[in-house]
């Protein structure tokens, strides 16, 4: 049933619920559920009102009410009403329906008036309160918790109070409830002590105590990810069926003389990796696995492992990385773990030669080319393999999801090649559950040996002179330093500015012919980009000057300096990928987060934790709870691939691990939810809510 058709909506104000709000059913509306709750059996005392406090409710008695403004340059009119009790006087502030209440607010007459306590010039009042009656003498037996609904400035202006939506919430229950459809099966709820529907739906809208909604929100929170693990796991269980892998029961010979020649011993971390990885590709399966492991931890020497497996095995491999000087690297370090073992690796990428194209194309097809690196340009027509046994993609979430669904492609009639896909971005374990939801995740959680700590220090603009010295003394000791600006949206004026500007001064502090300054944005073409880039990585630049551009894998050993401007404007997990730039050779290093005098209480949180922890994954689990997670780095751009309506993926990890541990079981008996006594799931993860991208495949 439409929205509109309920008591006092109408096509206009149902057009507003469903622009601002998102409503456009009574299903919709019995799914927007209060955000908090506030107990309505409180009555505050004005003497005791505070501003800052939450939302209060008032019993007081009308004293007088008169109109204020409105004069000439007076601004626009309001009415102040002043109330009493016992122990004060409080003003109240309307600025519209005046006529409706100055006529109900007479002076002696006494209401409940609820809402938030602010100062204006000195004195304590409350803007535009919701009024009640008081509630009669001995009435006693109803609840006093009361929801707080989402809003916006719009459907206030539109008369549509906390008060309206919970009118229409109660007529929406009254409809819906005779005939409503229990969502999970009858086991469900007995298996997991939850209470039905009916009783979930009712008490998350009007709570008869405290117990009854803690039940209420369980039971939601417990449904909705659950199906949404359902959703995820179900694809993962049929695709682990369906999809019949390249079988590789060998580890070759390659890989032993490579593993053999390693100038060091692998981590605990990286050796648990491969073995996953080493089972996937001998399971007949198809390998779906995402790879997580923070900056330098050592995911490219697992990689190269892993295409040893399948070179050992017949096959070939190819890396796929975002950009042209991530895959430059990745080249030469591969080559350089070759070396050992004769396997005939290249690199393909948009600025490779004719000739060299040539070579590569015939390699690929003779099969005497066994590992391909590259850019996009691997995903080119003209790129096909004899036998393509292993995809690896580096930074999965910077490809477009048609760019990556042609990799999967290059094994022409036979089965599609297995899949690792690697990411920097440290993902709340929470997040990878979801967005990966029906990948294996693998994490490596440690850092090789002898990799030194980088300081990290927070600097404010009055010690720029000090910065600067800094970076000369560095300089002079034969090192290199990054300055970074948040260029956030190459449209911004005002970013691009400052980067122009933070260049040029910085060039008048370190001129020529001592110092060489290369500077690298979006505004560039890849020419540019490339040239500059390929100057500092070769060391004939000392300081780079960047936007974000330079923060997804750049090599560069002898960087030890990472000067971060503007960090309050950087999420954790961004500041982290900056900060891995650095450290990476033997020298120590320094990353300084620069920030204006001002910085919010928020701001200062997240730069705290920058200097107080190196874990990628604790930055993450921050950065998650602080900005929620459809902001995290990597998922910005896409969005989460569902909306949750009241679970939270940064709050309810526990809930999550037991829900996805209970799909799995109830996959486990009934793997395509076929039995009848699952039909109801089935129906479910039918939704549009439930059908959700599969991050995982390359497709």
């Amino acid at each position: 049933m439409e929205i509109q058709f309920l008591h006092g909506v109408g096509p206009k104000r149902a057009a507003l619920l469903k622009s601002e709000l998102g409503l456009s059913t009574v299903s919709d509306l019995l799914r927007f559920y209060p955000f908090r709750y506030i107990d309505r059996g409180i009555i505050h005392k004005i003497g005791s009102l505070e501003a800052g406090m939450a939302d209060v409710q008032i019993l007081g008695q009308v004293v007088r009410s008169e109109m204020q403004g409105g004069g000439e340059g007076k601004g626009g009119k309001r009415l102040s009403v002043i109330v009493t009790d016992t122990t004060g006087e409080l003003e109240l502030v309307f600025f519209k329906g005046f006529k409706w209440i100055s006529e109900k607010l007479t002076p002696g007459s006494v209401y409940l008036f609820f809402g938030k306590p602010v100062v204006f010039k000195g004195r304590i009042n409350i803007v535009h309160p919701e009024i009640d009656s008081p509630p009669p003498p001995g009435e006693s037996g109803k609840s006093s918790i009361s929801g707080v609904y989402s809003s916006t400035e719009k459907i206030k202006n539109a008369g549509i109070t906390g008060r309206t939506i919970q009118k229409l919430v109660s007529e929406a229950l009254s409809i819906v409830l005779p005939t409503l459809q229990e969502t999970l099966p009858e086991y469900v709820l007995r298996e997991k002590g939850l209470v039905p529907l009916s009783y979930a739906l009712r008490n998350i809208h009007f709570p008869v105590d405290g117990n009854a909604l803690n039940k209420a929100v369980y039971r939601l929170k417990f449904e909705e990810l659950f199906l949404l693990q359902l959703s995820l796991l179900k694809q993962k269980f049929v695709r682990s069926r369906a999809a019949c892998g390249i079988p590789m029961p060998m580890v070759g010979e390659p890989f032993n003389r490579c593993y053999e020649a390693l100038p060091y011993t692998l981590t605990g971390a990286q050796k648990k990796v491969i073995r996953e990885i080493r089972e996937d590709l001998r399971s007949g399966s198809q390998m779906n696995r995402l790879l997580q492991g923070d900056v330098g931890s050592g995911k490219t020497m697992v990689a190269v492992l892993s295409m040893l497996i399948a070179v050992g095995n017949g096959y070939q491999a190819c890396l796929m990385a975002p950009t042209e000087v991530l895959a430059q690297q990745h080249f030469a370090n591969i080559s350089k773990y070759l070396a050992p073992t004769g396997v005939r690796v290249e690199l393909l990428t948009g600025s490779t030669g004719v000739a060299a194209r040539r070579s590569i194309h015939a390699g690929l097809q003779d099969g005497s080319l066994s590992i391909l690196v590259g850019t996009h340009a691997l995903i080119e027509d003209t790129v096909q393999f004899k036998a393509l046994g292993l995809a690896i993609v580096d930074e999965q979430h910077r490809f477009g999801v048609d760019q990556r669904a042609r990799l999967w492609s290059k094994n022409p009639g036979g089965p599609p090649p297995h899949v690792l896909v690697m990411t920097a971005t440290p993902i709340p374990r929470t997040l990878a559950m979801t967005l990966y939801g029906d990948l294996d995740v693998s994490v490596i959680d440690e850092m090789p040996p002898g990799r030194k700590p980088i300081k990290t220090i927070q600097m404010t603009e009055s010690k720029r002179m000090a910065l600067y010295n800094f970076m000369k003394q560095q300089i002079a000791l034969g090192r290199q330093v990054f300055v970074v600006y948040p260029l956030i949206f190459e449209s911004e004026k005002i970013d691009y500015q400052n980067l122009e500007k933070g260049y040029e001064e910085i060039v008048t502090y370190f001129p020529l012919p001592q110092y060489k300054v290369a500077i690298v944005h979006g505004k560039q073409t890849t020419e540019e980009k490339n040239f500059n880039m390929s100057a500092f990585v070769a060391g004939r630049a000392n300081i780079l000057v960047s936007t974000t551009v330079i923060e997804v894998g750049v090599d560069v050993p002898n960087a030890s300096v990472m000067v971060i401007e503007s960090s309050e404007r950087f999420g954790l997990s961004q500041l982290h990928q900056l900060r891995g730039r650095v450290g990476r050779g033997s020298d120590e290093s320094f990353c300084i987060l620069m920030t204006g005098q001002k910085v919010s209480n928020e701001s200062k949180k997240r730069l705290n934790l920058m200097c107080s922890t190196e874990d990628g994954f604790v930055l993450a689990e921050e950065d998650m709870k602080m900005r929620g997670p459809g902001d995290l780095e990597g998922t910005a751009q896409s969005g989460l691939p569902i909306n949750l309506n009241i679970a939270s993926l940064a709050k309810d990890s526990l809930i999550l691990s037991d829900a996805r541990a209970y799909a799995t079981s109830v996959l486990d008996r009934d793997p395509s939810l076929e039995q009848p006594v699952n039909a109801p799931l089935l129906n479910e993860i039918r939704r549009e809510k439930y059908a959700v991208k599969d991050y995982s495949k390359i497709s």
